[in-house]
């Protein structure tokens, strides 16, 4: 397949994300799979020569290789992974050896880059946060190249052209997985099933360990408390949330959640 993509670069790589995945969930999948190869296809030989049983064979040498989350369908890194050669390749690097599974960590993060607390990622800190990120991984990048590729994240993920991101848009470059409290019943009936899910949601969210939920913690649990009623909420929202949250449940107004503070306002006897 390489040889039917040479010279593609970050801009073309985006042409074609944004044509392949038509119900823009994040994800090249189904028939949008299936379109995706057959194109791949007709870049690789003459079009008469395709038929479907070459179109689910080359689908399936190429998922075997690179669908490394082996949920059949193709997440913008790993399509990047594909076809992107290895100097454009920028998008790699949010490839995480352990996956972001935490609300927190996704929280620090955004309190940390949302500098001005303005509930949105600028172009100017996505350029800083794409900065540090190469950093980190000991890439040098030119300021022209920081420049290209915090265009073309900006152009990828800021879904309504508002030259900005939100907190979902943020969500997708990290890959946050699914809410943890999506995995709990919340309508639990025995005082045992409620007592079990507090203490794994209370640890979950307790990255700290002491006992107690706070900056980031307390964020992390409000964005996903949140997103169980609300599936897309902003970084003010948020903000608005987090001080109702304090407001019933900080109850000797430490800034902080205890976790006997927590227990009582989700109705669970600590």
């Amino acid at each position: 397949m390489d040889s039917a993509l040479n010279n593609l670069d970050a801009a073309g790589f985006l042409q074609i994300w944004q044509h392949f995945d038509a119900d823009d969930n994040g994800y090249i999948e189904g028939k949008e799979l299936d379109a995706f190869f057959r194109h791949m296809m007709t870049k690789l030989g003459p079009a008469d020569n395709i038929t479907e049983e070459k179109v689910q064979q080359l689908k399936t040498r190429f998922m075997s290789a690179y669908d490394v989350t082996a949920d059949g369908r193709l997440q913008i890194q790993e399509l990047a992974n594909m076809i992107l050669p290895e100097d454009e390749n920028f998008l790699l690097i949010f490839r995480r050896e352990a996956p972001l599974d935490n609300s927190v960590e996704f929280m620090k993060i955004w309190r940390k880059y949302d500098a001005d607390s303005s509930g949105y990622i600028s172009a100017a800190e996505l350029k800083g946060f794409l900065h540090d990120l190469f950093k980190h991984h000991k890439k040098d990048v030119s300021s022209d190249k920081l420049d290209e590729y915090t265009d073309a994240m900006m152009n990828i993920f800021d879904k309504n052209k508002d030259g900005r991101l939100d907190l979902n848009d943020l969500a997708r470059i990290l890959a946050l997985q699914e809410n943890f409290l999506l995995q709990f019943k919340i309508d639990a009936n025995s005082l045992e099933e409620r007592r079990r899910d507090f203490e794994k949601i209370f640890a979950h969210y307790d990255v700290s360990k002491t006992g107690a939920l706070e900056g980031p913690e307390v964020d992390g649990f409000v964005k996903d408390m949140m997103e169980l009623v609300r599936p897309s909420i902003s970084g003010s929202e948020l903000d608005q949330f987090r001080v109702v949250l304090l407001r019933h449940c900080d109850i000797n107004k430490d800034g902080k959640i205890q976790r006997n503070e927590l227990a009582l306002c989700l109705g669970v006897k600590p």
